[in-house]
């Protein structure tokens, strides 16, 4: 057996890749196929007895798409300006297009040379010589159609394809009549939805395709954590070499502010890290030597040195890197109403609209008559309403979510929202705001809390301990002015100690009391901001304790309510973070959170999201940081706050533009009224396609009741309104 991984052009949709696959995977010689859409590339393995590179690419001509040979890497593609273009060019064309076609019915102004009724000929010409275009431009759309059902597998190009050659071959022949001297026909020409339908795939296409570069775009960024250079040891001196220079074993140094360049083990020194990126914890942690780092790490305020263990491709970020486009490998594609109904809806159709033309032959009606009728069947049951019934409501609701601060990147989210009965929730980040803030004070002294803060803050601001971070945020939210501190001193590993207006204060950890032997009476208030995972920072003034001040990651605003409504809905709730199980749990307990996993790793993470999956769990992950992203992509949805990072925010399906998590709330609530408003659509759909193929084929002639062409359009045209009029009132949901 051999492995080959060959790059794809000219995959779309979930489909394309699907259809690929299937193929692949049916000819002799393939041992097994995987198409990743995302990453447009196939994996086959292969028996090399049988087939090579070469017969593998013309299997993938045949199913209708092109190899770009060896897939070789992940190639960040600039922007498709061609692609734009083009867009842009037929949006103007769409817009002329409609104005021709529809202006005199609008009694806009129209000149006369394409005035229906004043040169039809002309009128007629222009509207023919526009679809053409429209045509070209969308020729791979009607090739993915006449494939796929070739192949067997109808789909929604399919269908398009159908509906956009019935629309147009009805109008042609309008044309030919016109020409024929019947200028009737000038009112039955429907060239402008043929053109139209192409327009709006294109165009969603267009805005797919910027998606799945900025999946390629998370993946690149991953890669961009670490540093270009690190520093070598070599005999005592130091040398900057590039990372691709790096060896295992290597002694490698790193200085205050700058990034560990590969995963190792520190040798000498100690300093705070800011892991916050693999394990979730919002606090820097202390390492020192014999314990690991991990590339990528901010070194905070310490000079070490560390030996290099695994570099390259063994590094925890290109491990990161693996999963999340595994994931997006594996992510199975949601099927659509719209093609299952397809799948069989559009072979009937054609079947009926044959036999109906050799019946009408046989019973000797004229071949115009038959051939009317077969056209008739045709127009009446073009698949425009069931085209249009899952893609316009997800139109409107994507809509309703940006009015509502959610951006839903791919249309499937929106069904896939109204199944979710489980949501697994990172805490740093997303439960809490990532950041320090001070949580509580317990002030025992004659200040009031904003003086107290004033003096520490002023303190904390010649610190290079982290925990600085919230005093100073605090100063400037609240316009404090930094007051004079003088005998400013240092005390490693405990905490600091200074003076203003002539008073020592000690600012430091529990060991600065016991170090001091201060008498402490505040055992009760340690232990309560203990028990909700604060770092506690003691104020001592004269050898007293004046303060003790908690500084946490704060919960944020209404997360308790979120998780309760979620309750409500029995949507089960579940906190997986990389912080430690003292935290977790208070945080936990504080939200009403009962199912909390603690202490994990990215990796972790994924096989617990996979797990969920295989108990037949709906997950949506909700997540921050990129440690997240592989659990993100993962998921059935991933869900990040906005203030995330950019690695978490391209790796999930969906992000909360107002760092809101009532939005969660929303989105399911969206969900179930979209889906709910695309069953009706496809009722409507399909009850009319049901109602007018029996009158379409003559089956009530006797009656004296039939239709033709033009009154075929007319109906396929009405059923396309009450679709689009029905997915309108999408836009009119209310908050949850």
């Amino acid at each position: 057996m051999k492995r080959i991984t060959l790059a794809i052009e000219g995959m779309t949709c979930s489909a394309c890749s699907n259809g690929l696959e299937k193929y692949l995977n049916k000819q002799n010689g393939v041992i097994n196929c995987n198409v990743n859409l995302v990453m447009a590339n196939a994996t086959i393995d292969y028996d090399e007895n049988i087939l090579n590179q070469e017969k593998l690419e013309k299997y993938v001509r045949q199913a209708g798409f092109q190899s770009g040979g060896i897939f070789k890497e992940i190639k960040l593609e600039q922007e498709n300006i061609k692609a734009k273009r083009k867009l842009v060019l037929f949006t103007i064309l769409t817009i002329i297009l409609m104005y021709i076609s529809m202006g005199h019915m609008l009694n806009l102004p129209i000149l006369d040379i394409v005035n229906p009724h004043k040169n039809p000929l002309v009128y007629a010409s222009t509207l023919l010589i526009l679809t053409i275009l429209f045509l070209i431009y969308g020729y791979d759309i009607l090739k993915s159609g006449y494939k796929n059902l070739i192949h067997k597998m109808p789909n929604m190009d399919t269908l398009i394809s159908i509906g956009v050659i019935s629309s147009f071959l009805y109008s042609l022949y309008g044309v030919y009549r016109i020409i024929s001297g019947d200028s009737s026909y000038v009112s039955n020409l429907y060239f402008e939805s043929s053109s139209m339908v192409i327009y709006f795939v294109k165009l969603g296409r267009y805005l797919d395709g910027i998606n799945k570069d900025k999946t390629k775009e998370a993946i690149q960024k991953l890669v961009e954590i670490t540093p270009n250079q690190a520093t070598l040891e070599i005999d005592g001196k130091e040398q900057i070499i590039t990372l691709d220079e790096i060896k295992k074993g290597n002694i490698l140094i790193s200085k205050p502010g700058e990034k560990i360049a590969v995963d190792g083990e520190i040798i000498e020194g100690k300093t705070h890290l800011d892991e916050s990126f693999i394990t979730g914890e919002s606090k820097p942690v202390m390492k020192k030597e014999g314990e690991k780092v991990i590339a990528g790490s901010l070194n905070y305020d310490g000079f070490i040195k560390y030996k290099a263990e695994k570099i390259g491709k063994e590094s925890t970020v290109s491990e990161i890197v693996r999963l999340v486009i595994e994931a997006s490998n594996s992510k199975a594609p949601i099927a659509k109403i719209a093609d299952t109904i397809s799948g069989y809806f559009v072979p009937t159709v054609l079947i009926l609209a044959i036999l109906t033309f050799v019946i009408y032959l046989l019973l000797g009606f004229s071949l115009f008559t038959s051939l009317s009728t077969f056209v008739t069947i045709l127009v009446v049951a073009c698949p425009c309403s069931l085209g249009l019934a899952t893609p316009l409501a997800m139109v409107v609701s994507e809509g309703v979510c940006i009015k509502k601060g959610i951006l839903v990147k791919k249309n499937e989210i929106l069904e896939t929202a109204s199944k979710i009965d489980t949501i697994v929730f990172d805490k740093t980040g997303t439960l809490t705001y990532g950041k320090l803030k001070i949580s509580k004070i317990y002030n025992y002294s004659n200040l009031d809390d904003k003086d107290l803060l004033q003096i520490v803050g002023s303190i904390e601001k010649k610190s290079t301990h982290p925990i600085e971070k919230a005093f100073s945020e605090y100063m400037e939210q609240e316009k404090l002015v930094p007051l004079e501190v003088v005998n400013f001193k240092n005390i490693t590993g405990l905490g600091v100690k200074a003076e203003i207006k002539g008073q020592e204060y000690i600012l430091g950890n529990r060991k600065i009391v016991d170090k001091y032997s201060i008498k402490n009476d505040y055992l009760k208030d340690e232990q309560d901001l203990s028990s909700k995972g604060n770092s506690i920072v003691y104020v001592i003034r004269n050898k007293k304790i004046i303060a003790l001040i908690g500084v946490n990651d704060v919960v944020r605003d209404n997360a308790k309510d979120v998780i309760e409504k979620l309750k409500e809905q029995k949507i089960e709730s579940i906190m997986l973070t990389g912080d430690n199980e003292i935290t977790a749990q208070a945080i936990g307990k504080e939200l009403g959170i009962t199912k909390i996993i603690a202490n994990v790793l990215p990796k972790e993470k994924v096989e617990i999201i996979n797990k969920l999956k295989k108990e037949q769990k709906r997950v949506m992950m909700c997540g921050d940081g990129i440690n997240d992203s592989p659990a993100l992509a993962s998921s059935h949805i991933g869900v990040s706050p906005k203030s995330s990072t950019d690695i978490a925010l391209d790796s999930s399906d969906v992000v909360l533009l107002k760092n809101d998590l009532n939005s969660i709330i929303n989105l399911i609530h969206i969900s179930k009224n979209t889906i709910k408003n695309i069953k009706q659509n496809l009722f409507w759909a399909f009850f009319y396609n049901i109602l007018m193929i029996p009158i379409a084929m003559g089956i009530l002639k006797p009656l004296g009741i039939s239709i033709n062409p033009m009154i075929a359009s007319i109906a396929m045209i009405l059923s396309s309104i009450l679709v689009i009029t029905n997915a309108l009132r999408l836009n009119y949901q209310k908050e949850k």
